[in-house]
């Protein structure tokens, strides 16, 4: 017979910690996979750790259902009883980052810095929910496919907000902050000096800080500087090393100031030119929100439409779109700048964050263009069609529409005010 615990019917075991055994197991009510981490009997029995399992278990179960964010992996259930408990976490099919931290097996330095940037929007997520992690490693990022990915286990972060007692000394050795060791207070920029170590491996191959015995690791990174990551590995950029040195300095002051002066960083490390088409979703995410009228949009949001979105870069002095032809796609600008003209005339300029084919698109294609749309500049072109926009959550579609509507009302009060100028 099937092994069930709960509602979860047991598929295969995908692997063994200290503390618990992780199951891929089926929900039977709603079919969906899940990775269940289980806490056994023995586990909470052990009389020198058992009390800390559990601490570390119930840490993990607090954030049931709180921690919403397209690059953490949600914990779907919790179930903690005297003797045993596990955890319903959404299944990341494409294993973690472990495998690709050895000198033969690095991704492409630009899939790198994608994950990075993408690492640093649901860390800053989880700080500003008062969640420190402290326990990031590679084994700890999922990969969901390409440079999508998913954080994890979050047994043992310290959760600022909670009244519940922390647990001291967890995480991993070779990615503890000198803080961390020392025993001092933790902030997010402990988290930041673990995934720079991290991300140090992902671009070289080669961990940070190491030794022969464990004090000695901890002895480097409490006094060592490791050296520059381009030293390590000659395929990499040495633009990278300061980003990733300065991720690692000793000291929090000495790092950055915050997940996103980290992120733009990231996002300006390695940026193709204009006369290649590939977009980075770093990119579509960066030049999303800038937009004013995007703010109340939370980091879920902004990936959906950057990912709703068809991106391209146009070269400077590009027709694109031409009055009186066909179309109902909208248009963004994410950089750049154009011009619209309607019979040669000058309408006005566009600049980055405006959009255009707003009427084309309303009217799903039955009118035909109003004017024609010039690039003045090399522009970061993003293009939606009414069927990707229907596709997006609820919040993310209204926000999107009210933002068209806005656009329309302050275009329609310009149109009136030059009527007035020229009848006068």
């Amino acid at each position: 017979m099937t092994e069930r615990i709960g509602k979860f019917e047991l598929v295969r075991v995908l692997g063994k910690g200290a503390s618990a055994t992780v199951h891929l197991a089926v929900d039977t009510f709603s079919g969906q996979e899940v990775a269940l981490k289980v806490l056994g009997p023995k586990v909470l029995a052990d009389p020198e750790f058992g009390s800390t399992y559990r601490k570390l278990f119930l840490n993990e179960a607090s954030l049931a259902g709180k921690l919403s964010h397209p690059h953490i992996a949600s914990i779907l259930d919790a179930v903690v009883e005297e003797r045993s408990g596990y955890l319903a976490i959404e299944y990341v099919a494409g294993g973690n980052l472990l495998r690709f931290t050895t000198p033969e097996s690095l991704l492409p330095v630009e899939d790198a810095i994608e994950i990075a940037f993408k690492c640093c929007g649901a860390l800053d997520y989880a700080f500003r929910q008062g969640i420190v992690h402290r326990d990031i490693k590679p084994a700890n990022i999922m990969r969901v496919a390409g440079t999508t990915i998913k954080i994890t286990d979050f047994g043992a972060a310290y959760l600022q907000r909670a009244q519940a007692t922390q647990v001291a000394d967890i995480g991993s050795p070779l990615y503890m902050s000198p803080e961390q060791i020392l025993g001092k207070e933790l902030d997010y920029k402990s988290d930041m000096f673990a995934f720079g170590a991290v991300l140090y491996e992902l671009f070289s191959g080669r961990q940070p800080f190491t030794g022969p015995t464990l004090s000695e690791i901890f002895r480097r990174i409490v006094r060592a500087d490791p050296p520059a990551p381009s030293t390590v590995t000659t395929a990499l950029d040495p633009t990278l090393d300061p980003i990733l040195l300065r991720m690692l300095a000793k000291s929090p002051g000495d790092r950055y100031p915050s997940w996103a002066d980290l992120a733009l960083d990231l996002a300006g490390a390695g940026r193709l030119s204009v006369f290649q088409q590939a977009v980075p979703d770093r990119e579509k995410f960066v030049a999303l929100r800038k937009i004013v009228l995007f703010a109340a949009l939370g980091d879920a949001e902004i990936w959906e439409l950057a990912h709703a979105g068809r991106w391209r870069r146009v070269a400077s002095r590009s027709v694109i779109v031409r009055e009186n032809e066909p179309g109902k796609s909208l248009f963004l600008l994410g950089s750049g700048e154009a011009k619209v003209t309607r019979q040669e005339r000058l309408l006005y300029v566009l600049r980055e964050g405006e959009y255009f084919g707003d009427i084309a698109y309303i009217k799903a294609g039955a009118m035909p263009r109003q004017a024609t749309v010039e690039s003045i500049t090399d522009v970061l072109l993003a293009e939606f069609e009414a069927a990707a926009v229907e596709r997006l959550s609820e919040r993310c579609r209204l926000h999107f529409n009210n933002v068209l509507l806005h656009t329309l009302a302050d275009r329609l009060a310009l149109a009136d005010a030059r009527i007035a100028q020229a009848a006068g």
